[in-house]
């Protein structure tokens, strides 16, 4: 079985499309369309990675991935951003900081080689 790996984002077009590549590359994948039960779905699900849009309906991804970060049950998940409004690729060494980030729109192998990386 392949490495597992979550995926948020509130655009079910990019849910799908991200979990078909993913799928079809070896990785065992769970989608979410919103932020309120990631931590239940990550005590669940056990992720080796989580992938998610920083601008989500209900909640901010950058403040999911901070929480995660500071869990000392979650701090070890890599998390990879993705957005088309902001850049972190200057913050990614701060303390809360994702290990990665993607801007929109994105590479399908850059995706792909980024989530590679990270599961390492």
């Amino acid at each position: 079985m392949g490495k597992r790996i979550l995926i948020l984002d509130d655009d079910q077009d990019i849910l799908d499309v991200v979990s078909y590549l993913l799928t079809d590359s070896g990785f065992e994948v769970k989608s979410l369309s919103s932020g309120e039960q990631v931590k239940a779905v990550i005590s669940e699900f056990n992720p080796d990675l989580v992938l998610m849009d920083v601008m989500l309906a209900d909640m901010d991804g950058r403040v999911i991935c901070s929480k995660l970060k500071e869990d000392e049950n979650t701090h070890h998940i890599p998390v990879i951003l993705i957005s088309g409004t902001h850049n972190l690729s200057d913050s990614l060494n701060q303390k809360g900081a994702p290990n990665d980030f993607i801007p929109k729109p994105f590479d399908i192998d850059v995706l792909l080689n980024k989530v590679k990386d990270q599961l390492q």
